[in-house]
């Protein structure tokens, strides 16, 4: 990944510089300021006016998204590259414009960032997004891909180097959970098995996170019915991982963050349309989403005391899979009517919550999940679905989504919602029709957590890219991690923990 350097503000080379390679730097620029300041003025003449008529001819004026480069405008210079970040600085904004930059410096051998203007002391926040932009998953390539070329080191230059250096050690930290998730989500499903993905969580024991595997016999013994269902049509068998990061308020009752892991989704009997099936890979990005956000934790030592769990499974068919209009007995004592093999992760996310609220008594339960289709009918590629018994849990997830740039948007709930998974055999069926499907999915969810103040997001549109995003490229996301480490952020400082 990116090898970026916080240093002291950046000594311009003379015209005649011969000793060092020519320079290439992208300077992000608000539209407040325009092109004026002390640095923009010493890079005008040091490309002997081209700065200023490149902007001019190019209509440049800072406006978010908008950009300009200047191929070896001086003999010092290889590379100019302005990028606006628009009228108010946002760490989003900045985010953006330097993930703009690190693709416009791609293959420079001395690149360097720097932010003026208002948005300077989020100068952390450019360098976050130029870190994730440059974001490839290409363990699996025998060759090397010339046209994705990355930017291999930045030198982010600023005034205060100390506290931009706590900063980003900081963003960084999430950032890494972030490439953990998108990496979990890129693997192939003949890799990425359950027992493998089980394996793979235990890496965070390093980081100081302690991590519990409970295996299919295990989760038989507990009387985990629902999720086992799902997974007795493969060969690959289940695992449940509990992941527990206790912070610095280790006797106090945590926040607990579940994830959905169904690590390949054919459907089972109710099987899916062939086209496009080799996208159910990504039907663990729940759980990638909060294996990533526990190491974001323990990288950045959060004080607060946080458990993760995840359920991992794969949706197969076999001679014993799994049938439409089976009956299965799940973790909390109530029974299910499979009516649809294809409605799988509600049955796992069942026994999962309802084993977290009992053992954990959390103060808050969320969940994750590439749930359902439906919710990409209704709100697209741009936003998650939220879903909540609780309205301040609810008001803080969607605030804090607005502020990192993965946003959330609240779906209705309700008894005539639920009525709908009335079942005549059992105590509920775990499909309620096509109509309002993201809905009654949330309302099945919300039959095991109780009164635990608990929140669904529901990532299926979210969770992997069909093309290239602001700090991402195509393909996985790692959604939610950023979101719900601020949501900790904001609880640790309620709490007095921060």
């Amino acid at each position: 990944m990116l090898d970026i350097s916080i240093q002291s503000p950046l000594s311009l080379p003379s015209d005649d510089t011969t000793d060092l390679a020519p320079l290439s730097l992208a300077v992000l620029v608000g539209s407040k300021d325009g092109l004026a300041g002390t640095l923009i003025d010493s890079l005008d003449m040091l490309t002997s006016g081209a700065l200023r008529r490149a902007a001019s001819l190019g209509e440049f004026t800072g406006k978010a998204e908008q950009s300009c480069t200047l191929l070896a405008p001086g003999a010092a210079i290889a590379r100019l590259v302005l990028v606006g970040y628009g009228d108010a600085p946002s760490a989003t904004a900045i985010e953006a414009a330097g993930a703009t930059a690190a693709r416009a410096l791609a293959k420079a051998e001395r690149a360097h960032l720097v932010v003026v203007g208002e948005g300077a002391p989020l100068a952390a926040h450019a360098a976050y997004g130029a870190f994730l932009s440059q974001y490839r998953f290409d363990l699996y390539r025998t060759q090397k891909d010339d046209k994705a070329a990355r930017l291999e080191a930045l030198a982010v230059h600023v005034h205060d180097v100390a506290s931009v250096q706590t900063a980003w050690a900081d963003l960084n930290a999430v950032a890494e959970g972030v490439i953990r998730a998108r990496d979990f989500v890129s693997e192939p499903p003949n890799v990425l098995t359950p027992p493998v993905f089980a394996q793979r969580i235990e890496a965070l024991r390093d980081l100081g996170v302690d991590v519990e595997i409970l295996d299919a016999a295990a989760l038989r013994e507990l009387g985990f019915g629902a999720l086992l269902g799902v997974a007795q049509g493969s060969e690959a068998e289940a695992r449940m991982v509990v992941m527990r990061w206790k912070g610095e308020q280790p006797d106090a009752a945590p926040m607990a963050f579940i994830g959905k892991g169904v690590t390949f989704d054919s459907g089972g009997i109710s099987i899916k349309p062939a086209a496009g099936m080799e996208e159910m890979k990504t039907d663990m990005a729940g759980a990638a989403t909060v294996v990533g956000l526990l190491e974001a934790l323990a990288r950045r030592k959060a004080k607060a005391h946080v458990v993760g769990l995840v359920g991992l499974v794969e949706n197969m068919l076999s001679g014993i899979a799994q049938r439409p209009g089976d009956v299965v007995t799940s973790y909390s004592g109530q029974t299910i009517e499979v009516l649809n093999t294809d409605a799988e992760g509600r049955l796992v996310l069942a026994d999962v919550l309802a084993y977290a609220k009992e053992r954990f008594k959390p103060v808050s339960m969320v969940d994750l999940a590439t749930l359902t289709g439906a919710i990409v009918v209704s709100l697209g590629t741009e936003r998650a679905g939220l879903f909540s018994n609780d309205d301040a849990l609810a008001g803080d997830l969607f605030a804090r989504g607005e502020e990192v740039g993965e946003a959330l948007w609240r779906m209705p709930m309700g008894k005539a919602y639920d009525r709908l998974l009335r079942s005549d055999i059992a105590d509920m069926k775990n499909i309620g029709g096509r109509p309002g499907g993201s809905i009654t999915a949330a309302q099945f969810l919300a039959r095991f957590v109780g009164t635990t103040p608990w929140a669904h997001l529901d990532i299926a549109g979210v969770a992997w890219r069909g093309d290239a995003g602001p700090i991402g490229p195509k393909g996985a996301s790692g959604f939610g991690v950023r979101l719900l480490d601020a949501y900790v952020r904001q609880k640790e400082g309620a709490t007095g923990a921060a």
